[in-house]
């Protein structure tokens, strides 16, 4: 099915009543995402228990938020023309929300490499308060975006234009937090190279990790400028009538953000960590077996 399809009578909303989508969901969007979700989630979840990073939770927690999103766009695709509001809210508040989960373990996996290379004097914030600043704006930017996601669920025009308005709050909060963090990551990164640490020079992967949180990063604050411009286009905008740009600028780039922290999974910054604790010292061989 083409992702670009719309339904024929998706203009009718414009007569005066209100309509869920303006298009027919993609049954092939929706169950292809699913399913992608699903395996890079249950692996997520395989390699945060195999190798104890409980920070990466919220990383596979926020993988299940779009597995269902995009089942419920599946749900919704079934539906049409005569759409229900469960499996429109289920997926509008779902996909809103779960990249900020997948933040909240960016931010996280900072303090972490930090701490691996003993950088406590080369980041702006002090360990222990960058975790608690920028995860409470994660959750600021969470709760705002669910809470008018949620608003807008009561399907009136006025809900719809004053939950969109606390969405787009919630969104401006996420890239400014976003914004603010990656100032920070990258100013730690130079005063790091510019002043070395004797773990620095060590050999530790810390760079490598660096450069995934920076694409990680880029990805997410991507995603969140289209869903900005989306909702300040208002309901009838371009975006929102036109299915393809949620798959191209959201579903998609949500998998590589997933897929990436696959490939490059923060529990090797933990094994680092819980060997230094242990006076092992660094193994990569025993990462390996772990992972």
């Amino acid at each position: 099915m083409n992702l670009l399809q719309r339904d024929a009578s998706a203009d009718m909303a414009d007569a005066g009543g209100f309509q869920l989508y303006h298009y027919k969901p993609s049954m092939a969007g929706g169950a292809i995402f699913a399913l992608l979700f699903i395996a890079t989630t249950l692996f997520h979840s395989w390699q945060l228990f195999r190798g104890r990073s409980w920070f990466t939770i919220p990383l596979a927690v926020g993988g299940l938020l779009e597995l269902i999103g995009y089942a419920a766009r599946c749900k919704s695709s079934n539906e049409t023309p005569n759409w229900t509001l469960g499996p429109y809210i289920i997926q509008s508040i779902f996909l809103l929300v779960a990249p900020a989960l997948f933040a909240a373990t960016i931010y996280m996996e900072l303090a972490r490499i930090v701490e691996m290379i003993d950088g406590e004097g080369r980041v702006m914030i002090s360990r222990k308060w960058m975790t608690k600043i920028f995860v409470t704006g994660d959750l600021l930017s969470f709760f705002l975006q669910g809470g008018g996601g949620g608003y807008q669920a009561s399907g009136t025009l006025e809900a719809l234009d004053a939950g969109a308005k606390v969405i787009i709050g919630g969104l401006f909060v996420q890239l400014l937090f976003f914004g603010f963090f990656v100032v920070v990551a990258v100013a730690f990164h130079r005063a790091t190279l510019n002043n070395p640490t004797g773990r620095s020079t060590s050999g530790l992967p810390w760079q490598k990790h660096m450069f995934v949180l920076y694409a990680g990063s880029f990805l997410i604050m991507v995603r969140s400028i289209f869903r900005a411009v989306e909702y300040l286009q208002g309901f009838d905008g371009y975006l929102l009538r036109h299915e393809a740009y949620l798959y191209i600028f959201d579903a998609f780039l949500m998998l590589l953000v997933m897929v990436l922290f696959n490939w490059f999974h923060p529990s090797e910054i933990t094994h680092i960590l819980e060997e230094r604790r242990s006076g092992k010292g660094y193994s990569m061989g025993a990462f390996t077996e772990c992972a």
